[in-house]
């Protein structure tokens, strides 16, 4: 029995010192490392540039001076718009629009059916706005600034109306408030879908010679410009 006894022994601590051992030695092994792939980091570029088609809505107002009850209308557009901005963070940016629009202006009124003449617009707007970025890819903005308004190419409408003549038909360049606001839909980090909608309170002084008598008169444009297009973040 007392040998049985010796025999098993050295095997039993054999077997204990390495049920003993093992933790100890797989804590020792090194951990093999877990690969995280490094975040994407975008350069902040400030420009972005958006081409739209722009609807000119005009408040249809406006009067002659010399003649009683007399009004103004203008006609409406579907133009192409190209807009540039800046942004000084991810908040504010700076945006200028450019584009061209052509005008006809009949009477109204005691002046009904009076052909007073046709121009060409240039209406560059500069607005700063604020863009809110805690809606993900929906991006909406407001903005306020003001316009100035060229007109060129201009032409009377040099046809009879109750005996009537108009020639030398002249709009005058005019400065304007503006208010904006709209929204970009980003697709990527680039390309976005962008509905923008635009008031300009602009009322541009007018005169002419009807006959032989010279006239003047306001035309209220007072237009509304709303437009949808692709937006491109440099």
């Amino acid at each position: 029995m007392v040998k049985l006894v010796k025999l098993i022994s050295p095997f039993a601590l054999l077997a204990t010192l390495a049920a003993l051992g093992s933790p100890a030695v797989s804590a020792d092994l090194p951990r093999k490392p877990v690969y995280k792939a490094p975040p994407i980091e975008y350069l902040w570029n400030p420009w972005q540039i958006r081409v739209r088609a722009l609807g000119v809505i005009t408040r249809n107002s406006g009067h002659v001076d010399q003649v009683a009850s007399s009004g103004l209308a203008t006609s409406d557009t579907i133009v192409p718009e190209l807009d540039i901005s800046y942004f000084f963070n991810k908040n504010i940016a700076a945006e200028l629009i450019l584009g061209v629009t052509r005008n006809h202006v009949t009477g109204t009124g005691s002046i009904n059916g009076l052909d007073v003449g046709k121009a060409w617009l240039l209406p560059p707007t500069l607005t700063l706005q604020y863009h809110f970025t805690d809606f993900g890819a929906f991006k909406p903005y407001v903005g306020a600034g003001v316009n100035y308004t060229w007109f060129f190419d201009q032409s009377a409408g040099n046809s009879l109306n109750n005996g009537v003549i108009i020639t030398n038909s002249h709009l005058h360049n005019a400065f304007a408030p503006a208010v904006q606001f709209g929204f970009d839909y980003m697709i990527d980090q680039h390309w976005g879908w962008n509905v923008d909608a635009k008031k300009l309170w602009l009322r541009p002084s007018w005169d002419g010679v009807a006959g032989s008598t010279p006239i003047t008169g306001k035309v209220n444009l007072d237009p509304w410009l709303l437009g949808t297009g692709i937006t491109y973040k440099f």
